[in-house]
């Protein structure tokens, strides 16, 4: 059995500064989205280094179920081979079904595009996928005439059949819950009849930046998209373009990464951050500086070096980004406040409560309030860090491992979700920093 397959992982942990480069693979957000839309493009595209791991294994299955075809190609990417992607023949119908796994942007993303084929198409996951919050997908389905069928619950398994059209047109939802609701019928809208009008009404929409990174890749493909109203996006009908395209490394997962700098009062680098991105992980150009790092981006490099300590901050908007922020707020020097991130109680878990169980099991401080965490800095100490099956949570634990002996991260595997080379790669970061008896045998 390698550590990888142990259920109790023990970190690597180190008394010394990290020094180390890493390369991580390409971004899930920016793969899946590519992965949907050359699914009904005009032609045959090829995404570059995409993301090969458990999310975009289910995303190209799914598509395949559906009739696309998907190849693997050699490439030049480190992690593995190029995809291409022969579309959809949308006049072939038949029943089928998908397997979602844990991942939200296939749960999400591929009902409407199945929506456009003729049949029944059913749709369930792992067990936890089951409790994330799919009524706006369902409801906006029937609100563009699709018949659905579910237990009336507003979460998995459903099953959709489609006539071979979406007509479209003016659609409200509430997508409160999450910013893939939005993203997902702009995705597909347009492929509709009349395009899509879509209105959000209710409680401000969670990580707009993920919306706009749909939006920016819409329009690189020659999708028109008008954002200009505040809630509401307007997607003409038209073609999608084939394209043939490099995807960026995902900056979400670069940043545990570069949280190691901080923990060791050591350097990270990332080469080949882009110098403008959609990615929400850009924000940790900003996030670790006022956590004291020092950040500069030279030469297509991201240079991260830790300080004497970590300092706490109020932060807002994490998003994605909370787990590790959090791990990081806990070795602070001073208290901290994660706010707007409500909406991580409907993620692979419900982050907030994982978070806040996981780091006080070790000692920590953490209360969750009504949008998030406060985090006062406590004595840790080693032992079992949970995961709850979220790749997040797993590396929150990596980190927290780094700094306190003896911590064991349950099912280290979990991040095969979106990085499968996690393990190997933290090792490597961590040997940079000569550990101390790590017990990790990587």
């Amino acid at each position: 059995m390698t550590p990888v397959e142990l259920s109790h992982w023990p970190a690597p942990f180190t008394t010394s500064p990290v020094n180390a480069t890493v390369q991580v693979p390409g971004s899930k957000s920016l793969t899946n989205r590519f992965l949907i839309l050359a699914s009904l493009a005009d032609g045959q595209s090829r995404l570059r280094a995409p993301l090969i791991s458990r999310d975009s294994a289910l995303m190209v299955e799914a598509l395949r179920t559906l009739g696309a075809e998907v190849t693997e190609v050699a490439g030049d990417g480190a992690f593995g081979p190029d995809l291409l992607v022969t579309p959809l023949d949308l006049s072939v119908g038949g029943d089928s079904a998908i397997d979602c796994g844990l991942a939200g942007t296939v749960m999400r993303f591929v009902p409407p595009l199945a929506a456009l084929r003729q049949g029944r198409t059913s749709f369930d996951g792992d067990p936890h996928a089951r409790q994330r919050p799919m009524r706006t997908v369902i409801s906006a389905l029937r609100g563009l005439g699709v018949d659905v069928e579910d237990d009336g619950d507003g979460l998995l398994p459903f099953t959709l059949t489609g006539t071979g059209s979406v007509t479209g047109g003016r659609l409200v939802v509430d997508a409160s819950a999450s910013s893939q609701f939005v993203s997902a019928l702009l995705l597909v809208g347009a492929r509709f009849t009349h395009g899509l009008h879509l209105e959000h009404v209710g409680p401000p929409v969670p990580s707009l930046d993920h919306i706009a990174m749909t939006v920016d890749v819409l329009r690189g493909v020659g999708v028109v998209v008008d954002d200009s109203v505040p809630n509401q996006w307007r997607v003409s009908p038209g073609r999608i373009r084939a394209f043939d395209l490099r995807i960026e490394q995902d900056l979400s997962n670069a940043g545990p990464f570069l949280a190691a700098a901080l923990v060791t009062a050591g350097t990270v680098r990332i080469p080949n951050w882009p110098e403008g991105t959609s990615q929400v992980g850009d924000q940790w150009r900003q996030i670790l500086t006022l956590l004291g790092a020092d950040v500069s981006l030279a030469q297509g490099t991201l240079t991260v070096t830790g300080g004497e300590t970590i300092r706490g901050a109020n932060l807002a908007d994490t998003s994605e980004l909370a787990p590790t922020v959090a791990a990081l707020c806990a070795l602070a020097d001073s208290p901290s406040t994660l706010t707007g991130i409500a909406h991580l109680r409907g993620h692979e878990t419900d982050r907030l409560k994982a978070l806040a169980t996981e780091i006080n099991r070790l000692g920590g401080d953490v209360t969750e309030t009504a949008d998030g965490l406060t985090i006062t800095p406590a004595p840790l100490h080693g032992g079992v860090f949970r995961t709850y099956e979220d790749h997040r949570m797993a590396t929150a634990g990596a980190i927290l491992g780094l700094a306190i002996p003896g911590v064991e991260v349950e099912n280290i595997g979990t991040t095969a979700k979106t990085m499968p080379q996690f393990p190997e790669l933290w090792a490597d970061l961590a040997a940079t920093g000569k550990p101390v008896d790590s017990g990790s045998g990587l």
